[in-house]
């Protein structure tokens, strides 16, 4: 199998490269720079340029770029830099497709369970339709974009949720913290996070690649939990207190817009397509994701 990916380094992409690469799949990544090995090839989404030649032949392409959501923030700028690094390397990549006539391979253009809104009730999902803010929004603008490739190709939005690892992403700042005892809840942390492990979250998107599914997928774990709960089970994991609840004023006030609309948001997602289709999960509750991560973070 060979997949063109653009976004092989982020954490997302290094680990779905290292799962596909067992698998025994060609990963062929896409570069900001020059290409300086056999398996990169340069391109530009900020001006469109991409030589198709590098999708021909190709079974799959895998987009996961996109600037951090959660790292600053979201000042004008930093929304419009969100906004515009999804949607023109998705609109690059789908007009190389175009460009190709009408290839038969996978597109699976990543989305995210912001699609939903910054808080919701009930269950959410597939077909439970979008939310409103800057997420929302943008969730909507990107797998729109990612549905103008051509008729012959299989476009998957996969809406992943908080993917759970050592080694950065939502936990990136909360994992130091907590070692040190000092972690805690965000607001009153009865807010729902559609959790997932990295581990999973690769094996999942791998699977979708080999699936019969398409459109939008949910990709979280099957067991919905809330943030008090998310915090206690890693703070038993990693042996510390979590006594330290930050409130929602003060994290409005270090964060904005990004504190509702991220860290307080709720949003019980299930899984429903992915289960429907046969996915397992190694890790679909959270005592084996708190096991696996407390594992992980002693190697």
């Amino acid at each position: 199998m060979r997949i063109v990916m653009s976004g092989a380094s982020g954490l997302i992409g290094s680990a779905l490269s290292e799962h596909l690469a067992r698998q025994g799949a060609e990963i062929v990544q896409l570069v900001r720079r020059p290409a300086r090995a056999a398996g990169e090839w340069s391109w530009d989404p900020a001006t469109g340029s991409l030589d198709e030649a590098v999708l021909d032949g190709a079974d799959a392409v895998v987009n996961l770029s996109g600037a951090g959501i959660g790292d600053r923030p979201w000042t004008k700028h930093r929304i419009r830099v969100l906004r515009d690094s999804r949607l023109q390397s998705t609109r690059t990549l789908a007009s190389a497709m175009k460009r190709l006539g009408q290839p038969r391979l996978s597109f699976l253009s990543q989305s995210a369970s912001g699609y939903y809104g910054a808080s919701r009730e009930g269950i959410l999902r597939e077909d439970s339709g979008p939310g409103k803010g800057v997420l929302g929004s943008l969730c909507v603008e990107w797998e729109e974009t990612a549905r103008t490739a051509p008729p012959s190709v299989r476009v998957l939005t996969p809406r992943t949720g908080v993917v759970l690892s050592t080694s950065g992403g939502a936990l990136g700042p909360l994992l130091p913290l907590l070692k040190l005892g000092l972690g805690g809840p965000f607001g009153n942390g009865r807010q729902y996070w559609p959790w997932i492990t990295l581990a999973d979250e690769a094996a999942a998107l791998a699977f979708l690649l080999t699936s019969e599914l398409e459109g939008p997928v949910n990709v979280c774990a099957p067991e919905s939990a809330d943030v008090n709960t998310i915090v206690q089970g890693l703070a038993k994991a990693f042996h510390r207190p979590a006594l330290c609840r930050v409130p929602a004023p003060v994290l409005r006030l270090a964060l904005g817009q990004l504190a509702d609309e991220l860290v307080l948001a709720n949003q019980r997602m299930e899984p429903a397509r992915l289960a429907d289709a046969g996915f397992a999960w190694k890790h679909p509750g959270l005592t084996e994701a708190m096991s696996w991560l407390a594992n992980d973070a002693g190697h």
